[in-house]
C-alpha cells in the first residue's frame, strides 16, 4: 500500500484534481437519499470529496488514518475530520445515515470488517456507498490496452477484494439490500501504454505483482501503437446498500 503521508501533498494534482472530485461527489450525490442528514466518509484523504457533500441541515464527518492527509482534509472541513480505522469507527452504533467508503476496499486484505463496521454505525434505512471494481475502470472501455491486459486481469479478478458480486454478497450477509448503482468519469485519468509500462515496472500494479507476468506485461505494453496517447478516462462504479 502506498505511504499515504508521503504522497499526500501531490495526492490531488496525480488523481485528477477537482474535476474527478467534482464528478465522484455528483455520483455519490445520486446515490445519497434527499433525507440525509449525517454522512461519514471513510478513508477521506484530503477531504476533496468529501467538502463538496457538505449542505444545509447534513453534518459530514471524515475519517482517515494518514495524518498528512488529515491535514490537509482539516483545511477544507474545520472541526470535521478525525483520524480512525475503518474498522473501529468513531462514531455510535446506528449514529449515522450514510457511510461512504470511495477508492478504499481494494486496497485491503479483506473487506468484511470494514463492510461490518459501517452496518454497524447506519441508522435502520442509512445508507452504505461504496466503489467496486476499482481496479477494472481503466478497462472498462474497449481499447488495444484493455484487450493486451485481460487474461491477467482475468486471472487476478477472483481476489479482489471490491469485486462487486463479492461485496453483495458480503453485505447482504449484514442486511444489506441493494439501493441502487452508478458510475462517474475519471477526467483526464486516461494512461497511455507507456505510463502503464512505469507503473509496472515501479511494482504499482496488483495484477503484475508475479515477476513474469510484469515482464510479459510490459513487453506487451511496449508493442502497442501511439505510446504517449492516453487511452480512454477511467469509469469508476459505486453501489449502495440500505441497512
Amino acid at each position: 500500500m502506498l505511504d499515504y503521508d508521503a504522497e499526500a501533498r501531490e495526492y490531488d494534482a496525480s488523481r485528477g484534481g477537482e474535476p474527478r472530485a467534482a464528478a465522484a461527489a455528483e455520483a455519490v450525490e445520486r446515490l445519497l437519499p434527499a433525507e440525509t442528514g449525517t454522512v461519514v466518509d471513510v478513508a477521506c484523504g484530503t477531504g476533496i470529496v468529501t467538502a463538496r457533500l457538505r449542505r444545509p441541515g447534513r453534518a459530514v464527518l471524515g475519517v482517515d488514518r494518514s495524518p498528512a492527509m488529515l491535514r490537509l482534509a482539516e483545511q477544507r472541513l474545520p472541526g470535521a475530520v478525525v483520524r480512525g480505522d475503518a474498522t473501529r469507527l468513531p462514531v455510535r452504533d446506528g449514529g449515522v445515515d450514510a457511510v461512504l467508503l470511495v477508492w478504499l476496499l481494494h486496497l485491503l486484505p479483506e473487506a468484511a470488517p470494514v463492510l461490518a463496521e459501517a452496518r454497524r454505525v447506519l441508522r435502520p434505512g442509512g445508507v452504505l456507498i461504496t466503489t467496486v471494481d476499482k481496479d477494472d475502470a481503466c478497462f472498462t472501455e474497449p481499447s488495444d490496452l484493455a484487450d493486451v491486459t485481460a487474461p491477467l486481469r482475468r486471472r487476478y479478478a477472483p481476489q479482489v477484494t471490491d469485486a462487486a458480486e463479492r461485496l453483495a454478497r458480503q453485505a447482504a450477509d449484514l442486511g444489506l439490500r441493494p439501493a441502487g448503482a452508478t458510475a462517474f468519469r475519471g477526467a483526464g485519468q486516461g494512461r497511455s501504454p507507456r505510463a502503464w509500462r512505469q507503473a509496472v515496472e515501479r511494482g504499482r500494479i496488483p495484477w503484475c505483482a508475479d515477476p513474469g507476468d510484469a515482464a510479459a506485461t510490459v513487453r506487451a505494453l511496449a508493442a502497442l501503437p501511439d505510446q504517449d496517447r492516453p487511452r480512454p478516462d477511467p469509469h469508476y462504479r459505486l453501489l449502495a446498500f440500505r441497512a
